[in-house]
């Protein structure tokens, strides 16, 4: 949590600012990076159901049971991230709906614990909660998939950023989340290597 420290101190501003300045949210590749995160919420318990419908058949293979636990670990996951968003109560870097307070919009910057709303949502980031709930599982149960996982996760965190979507500090936080919960799913079902 001193990351998240110092990037609230530090680091969050400048560089939202220099993502607003330089006009760094307008290169559409950075946009198309933030889709997979909430489609693959949106799926999930749709994949949870062929996967139960597929298990009265018998066993899981390896991959089977890898996409189970991913899944739900991106769900509970997100769930936690809801939770402590309007605990924390923190405005986004920028206005992007409904005239939502942020920093580049109206100078709005902090949290305001226990306020609930999108508005106000903007701690941790529920996108990388998201994105690491799932993916940990992966690296956890398939290591030799690093490369495969870590590259795109990597880009679409950066993504987050770049289109001032959050702060580093709210992805850095929401990080932190999904690869907490992702881990205690691999574990409880027994995925580790």
């Amino acid at each position: 949590m001193a990351a998240v420290l110092v990037c609230y101190f530090w680091i969050d501003r400048p560089v939202a600012f220099f993502v607003y300045h330089h006009q760094i949210n307008k290169f559409q590749v950075f946009r198309w990076l933030t889709y997979p995160p909430p489609e693959l919420q949106t799926w999930s318990p749709l994949i949870l159901t062929l996967l139960m419908v597929r298990r009265a058949w018998g066993p899981f293979v390896r991959l089977q049971k890898v996409l189970l636990v991913a899944c739900l670990s991106l769900i509970v996951a997100d769930e936690f991230r809801t939770s402590l968003g309007d605990v924390c109560g923190r405005y986004w870097p920028q206005t992007w709906s409904t005239d939502n307070p942020s920093l580049i919009g109206n100078g709005k910057y902090g949290f305001h614990p226990f306020q609930r709303g999108d508005d106000i949502g903007s701690f941790p980031s529920g996108h990388a909660t998201r994105i690491l709930g799932f993916a940990t599982v992966w690296l956890i149960a398939m290591p030799r998939s690093r490369a495969f996982v870590t590259v795109p996760c990597g880009a679409m965190l950066v993504s987050l950023v770049a289109m001032n979507y959050h702060f580093v500090s709210d992805v850095i936080a929401g990080s932190i989340l999904g690869g907490i919960v992702a881990t205690y799913a691999a574990r409880l079902a027994r995925l580790a290597p």
